[in-house]
């Protein structure tokens, strides 16, 4: 039996595009527009799935699709970083900023480290390799980002350098305790724009 996961980003959001830290806000318009461009050009799936977070929420709705939220694909937890700035938390927190980007273990914010997301996304794809058919699940690009090492058998150190672009597609076959990796494939209909 295989098992098919298709990881999908959410679309453009204000946040994304400030560079911020994810603070529950939906997507923009222009997000919301490439979205509904690209409903119906995903796969039949036997489940969808979404991550809690607002704008995977929203990006599937735009898609068309109705998702069951699971907790387990929830984005990393950036404690008190949250809602602020990448460069705003550089700015304050430099050192902290450094160990947390080179440090897979660390957690300066209060939250979890980028190990506890990787483990975490890695015991969902143990559970979801035995499941038949194929899974859609939009999902924060992080979430993408631990499925990748994880499916690879890469160390955590090599997180932050996987880049996960809004809107496309990461797809994940398994069977017999392995996983294949197709990367970023982008909607079709996103593209047109």
């Amino acid at each position: 039996m295989t098992s098919r996961v298709l990881l999908l980003s959410p679309a453009m959001s204000a946040s994304l595009r400030q560079a911020r830290f994810d603070d529950g806000g939906s997507i923009d318009g222009s997000g919301a527009a490439r979205a509904r461009s690209a409903a119906g050009t995903l796969p039949s799936a036997v489940r969808v799935l979404t991550s809690p977070g607002v704008r995977c929420r929203e990006t599937a709705a735009a898609l068309g699709l109705d998702g069951l939220q699971v907790p387990e694909l929830a984005g990393l937890d950036v404690g008190r970083w949250r809602g602020r700035t990448l460069e705003e938390v550089g700015a304050a927190e430099p050192e902290a900023v450094d160990r947390w980007l080179t440090d897979p273990e660390c957690a300066p914010h209060g939250g979890e480290s980028v190990r506890d997301l990787c483990g975490r996304v890695a015991r969902w794809l143990a559970e979801a390799q035995e499941w038949e058919g194929r899974t859609v699940a939009v999902v924060e690009p992080e979430v993408v980002r631990g499925a990748v090492v994880h499916a690879l058998g890469m160390p955590a150190a090599v997180f932050w350098r996987l880049d996960v672009p809004p809107l496309t597609v990461t797809e994940l076959s398994g069977r017999a305790g392995r996983w294949n990796l197709r990367l970023g494939c982008p909607l079709a209909a996103a593209e047109a724009d």
